[in-house]
């Protein structure tokens, strides 16, 4: 698809040796071989921003390859009319042609990260709002699920956003690129010698680069912080889980405290029991007493393990801890 500096729109299909040909480019040029990349050959900038695939010429910008890739809708409802500067009384002051379609692709860049961004970041802060609420005596192996999901998301967003960062940091490092970049310079010097204001290319085309740096370093901190969240959200869980664990081995090991304080007495009912005759079952009131020894003897016992319990359970306080609390 071919669009035009008036952004008219021509779809065509051509050989790979005739592109070349035409835009004096050599097959190693045109073969994109990273994710994200911004570099100028032979007064072309060749651009790839993931699926899309670009050149962008003095006169015209052609994108490669988009069917099947869902960017139909933009290249004809917003493309285009990005592309359809105002050629009236600004003429004269208006930018070249590859500032604005250099900027309508990297626009497109951001707002597809945005759209990633903007995806996740609700659902995750839902998830974690419903996680670490402090009576959850269980973690909800469904929201953990998507939790888990989202975070590979977030952190394949994260890489696309540093890949993106890094391609425009590097353009920004190299004067002599960024000169590159400004191809209408070299192919018409006019262009910049009879502008009236003497906007320098190089400088426009660095505030350019630098304004979509910035958007992007925004998107990065604010995933890094959403990452940052998840991570306390993480601690704070398994704070809750630990503090609601403990609470139920104290209960078990109460209730085993409890049971062997029965046990320890009630071998007195076991030799009662046995078949075996004396003087203490003919006097009524022994069954009774023997009873209520038992429980009064497990009981104490009982109280006795508790306290003993607590003693050691309780954490201990350091002694700077203490000075600073009686100061």
């Amino acid at each position: 698809m071919k669009f035009d500096k008036d952004g008219n729109v021509t779809s065509f299909e051509k050989k790979k040796m005739e592109l070349y040909h035409e835009l004096s480019l050599q097959a190693r040029d045109l073969r994109f071989q990273h994710f994200t990349s911004i570099t100028a050959r032979n007064n072309n900038i060749i651009i790839r921003m993931e699926a899309l695939k670009a050149v962008v010429t003095p006169n015209s910008l052609l994108v490669l390859d988009f069917r099947g890739l869902g960017l139909e809708r933009w290249l004809v409802l917003e493309l285009a009319p990005q592309l359809n500067g105002d050629h009236g009384a600004l003429a004269t002051h208006s930018l070249p042609f590859e500032f604005r379609a250099l900027e309508a692709i990297l626009q497109h860049r951001v707002n597809t990260l945005q759209a990633r961004l903007n995806e996740v970041h609700p659902v995750i802060l839902d998830i974690l709002e419903s996680l670490v609420d402090p009576k959850l005596l269980s973690a909800d192996r469904s929201k953990l699920h998507i939790l888990l999901q989202n975070r590979k998301n977030l952190s394949e967003l994260e890489t696309d956003i540093k890949v993106f960062k890094d391609s425009l940091l590097k353009i920004l490092d190299e004067v002599e690129m960024i000169e590159e970049l400004c191809v209408t310079k070299w192919t018409d010097p006019r262009v910049f010698e009879e502008s009236s204001l003497g906007i320098d290319h190089a400088e426009e085309m660095e505030l350019l680069l630098e304004n979509y740096f910035m958007q992007a370093e925004e998107l990065g901190n604010t995933t890094r912080e959403l990452k940052g969240l998840i991570d306390d959200s993480e601690s704070v869980i398994f704070i809750n889980l630990d503090s609601h664990r403990n609470v139920m081995m104290r209960l078990n090991l109460q209730l085993t405290m409890g049971t062997f304080s029965l046990s320890l007495f009630g071998l007195m009912g076991v030799a009662f029991g046995m078949n075996l005759e004396s003087t203490f079952e003919e006097d009524p009131k022994v069954f009774w007493l023997v009873t209520g020894f038992m429980f009064l003897g497990s009981g104490l016992i009982w109280r006795r393990l508790l306290s003993f319990l607590g003693r050691h359970l309780e954490p201990t306080v350091p002694p700077q801890v203490i000075e600073l609390l009686i100061s």
